[in-house]
């Protein structure tokens, strides 16, 4: 699969996505990067420690999270965008789920569209996608966390994601499929997610796994976001195994340093 400049070897190989919010309310992080420099600063440390591919989020999606304008959430991740492209070369992802954010941060040289509603939200998104031949990771999400069996209804839900894709003319080696941890889900299906991972390989896409220091981990340890490191690296391990391409987290260094240790047992190379 093709990221911007990059080959991504999605069938043997785990890499990582870095997360950037240039946000001041993401549940974990928020405020730390939303000027430039310090923005940049934090994309040298994430691409020294080994991220693959950097996501810039300007509007936090945590529980009861703030809808922003467009107007506002452009003037949040465009300048950091453009900052990011012309200082390194490593692709950019837009985490968005409007046309309009996703068309200008394409133009300022966004290479994946991140979509946390799978192309549900907006009906322009897909259309933009497909015109811009852009990459897109597209995430399972739902209004309720009401299922009669959660992973086929999770399954079919994604299908007709697929369907708007395809039918907008979006090429299937530009997709992603995330299965949304954290988003439409109760704590028992966040974690029914991440165990039977496996099972979204029917559809036929590489695969996203986004745990990072979230409240399924909070939930299973007790512990504040802070606090998450060790059960990232777990559902870290557990994508490895499980087969996704990529894993979208905040601790770089650390995750790395599982994911090799992962598919050395693994016998990957």
């Amino acid at each position: 699969m093709k990221i911007g400049n990059r080959m991504f070897d999605t069938d043997h190989h785990t890499y990582i996505m870095g997360i950037l919010n240039v946000t001041p309310d993401s549940f974990s992080d928020g405020g730390k990067w939303n000027e430039r420099e310090a923005a940049l600063r934090h994309v040298q440390d994430m691409t020294e420690q080994g991220a693959d591919i950097i996501d810039i989020g300007g509007e936090s999606t945590r529980p009861g999270y703030t809808l922003l304008s467009d107007e506002e959430e452009m003037s949040r991740v465009l300048p950091i965008i453009e900052a990011v492209k012309a200082n390194f070369d490593v692709p950019v992802s837009v985490d968005t789920y409007k046309s309009a954010v996703a068309e200008a941060a394409i133009k300022a040289g966004a290479d994946l569209v991140n979509d946390i509603w799978g192309l549900k939200y907006d009906t322009r998104l897909a259309g933009i996608i497909a015109e811009y031949d852009a990459a897109c990771c597209l995430m399972h999400n739902r209004k309720e966390a009401d299922y009669t069996d959660f992973i086929p209804d999770m399954c079919n839900d994604l299908r007709e994601t697929l369907d708007i894709a395809k039918k907008a003319g979006i090429r299937d080696e530009r997709i992603i499929l995330d299965p949304g941890v954290g988003f439409g889900k109760t704590y028992e299906n966040n974690l029914e997610a991440v165990n039977k991972l496996e099972t979204l390989h029917g559809l036929g896409y590489p695969i996203l796994l986004g745990t990072s220091r979230k409240s399924m981990i909070g939930l299973a340890l007790g512990l504040p976001s802070s606090e998450r490191v060790e059960g990232t690296l777990v559902t870290t391990v557990f994508g490895v195994m499980k087969g996704a391409a990529f894993v979208r987290v905040h601790d770089i260094k650390e995750n790395a340093r599982a994911i090799k240790m992962a598919e050395a047992i693994l016998g990957r190379k």
